[in-house]
């Protein structure tokens, strides 16, 4: 029987890619997590490098920054070190970053340990963000105490009342730009710098190598038509950042100049990569699958939410809702997997040449 493109569990994703890694003969370092998965299975981030220590280009390739996004991110890293390895240019170092949120990849979660969203996490915690009233308004209705069949026709009945009042963009901004109030919502950036934001930074540091040129493309899932990649920048059009990945790439969308499927965000990682790789000329993008409407997605997270902080992770509800939740972010459809490997070809083959 052949076996599926995209994995059932995080452990087998792990088994896959560590053994993709050896057949090419990268180099290897894991980094474990403290807790363990659903099954008790140790969690880490797996990180595969290949090409010399001595190229002054790197291609810094990450999954799992949005844990159960990490299912298809870690397919298309499986399956370039399967096929593409061979071919990369001298002047080029490859480090596939593979679950950097292992702990949402294992438990079927967007959001870490703390039920912190680490592309809101990388704010700066000594001025931390202020609270959103918007959010505010709506944090009890997104994430109820119940979650029974009358509260969710209610709650979502009362969303799309909203959606119909304000529109989609702005919604989705008041909802999903990130929020610090709420530890146990949707969004949460949490009150300091968590577990895998702390390991990306010692991450970037071992293996910028003093780069002078930097690509990375941070992989992500939920957003936009399905099985469509987009290539979300994060400057500003005029920025020269943004100019050499449109250069590169030819079709990325500016999240600050209202360009992308998503709203601008606060402390995402890729606006930090200048601290992350000091020094170096950065071309960065998240490449974003879309896979069903975003109210669906929504319907997802917020079913999550409730499992982690009233609910029980582990008992009766907490296997449909952890299906819903990869439904929504994951499509196991050959057909879906194919399109995203092919953008996703196109994205690191065009990155991998500019850069060498």
């Amino acid at each position: 029987m052949t076996e599926a493109a995209i994995a059932a569990t995080y452990a087998d994703a792990r088994r896959r890619f560590l053994a993709a890694a050896e057949q090419a003969q990268a180099s290897m370092t894991s980094v474990v997590h403290p807790l363990t998965g659903p099954e008790g299975e140790d969690l880490a981030i797996d990180v595969a490098e290949l090409g010399s220590i001595d190229a002054p280009a790197l291609l810094f390739i990450v999954s799992g920054t949005h844990g159960v996004e990490g299912f298809a991110g870690s397919a298309l890293q499986t399956r370039w070190l399967q096929r593409a390895a061979s071919g990369l240019p001298p002047s080029v170092r490859v480090v596939h970053v593979h679950a950097l949120n292992p702990y949402g990849f294992a438990w079927t979660r967007r959001v870490n340990e703390d039920n912190v969203d680490l592309n809101r996490n990388f704010v700066d915690w000594a001025n931390p963000p202020a609270g959103s009233e918007g959010y505010d308004r709506l944090a009890d209705v997104l994430v109820p105490l119940l979650w029974d069949e009358a509260t969710q026709s209610e709650s979502l009945t009362f969303l799309l009342s909203e959606l119909q009042r304000v529109g989609l963009e702005e919604l989705q901004a008041t909802i999903s730009s990130g929020q610090y109030r709420h530890a146990g919502g949707v969004f949460y950036g949490g009150t300091g710098p968590v577990w895998s934001q702390r390991q990306l930074r010692a991450l970037a540091s071992a293996h910028a190598c003093g780069a002078e040129r930097v690509a990375i493309v941070d992989l992500h899932t939920g957003l936009g038509p399905w099985g469509h990649g987009e290539l979300i920048a994060h400057e500003s059009r005029i920025d020269p950042a943004y100019l050499r990945a449109q250069k590169w790439w030819g079709d990325v969308h500016s999240m600050v100049d209202g360009e992308s499927v998503s709203v601008l965000l606060t402390g995402d990682w890729l606006g930090s990569t200048a601290q992350l790789f000091p020094g170096a000329e950065i071309t960065a993008a998240a490449l974003e699958f879309g896979t069903v409407d975003p109210v669906t997605v929504l319907q997802a997270l917020r079913a999550n939410a409730w499992l982690h902080h009233h609910g029980d992770a582990k008992g009766p509800q907490g296997d449909g809702i952890r299906a819903q939740v990869r439904a929504a972010f994951i499509d196991d459809d050959p057909a879906w997997f194919s399109a995203i490997a092919t953008r996703f070809d196109a994205v690191i083959d065009a990155a991998a040449a500019n850069l060498g």
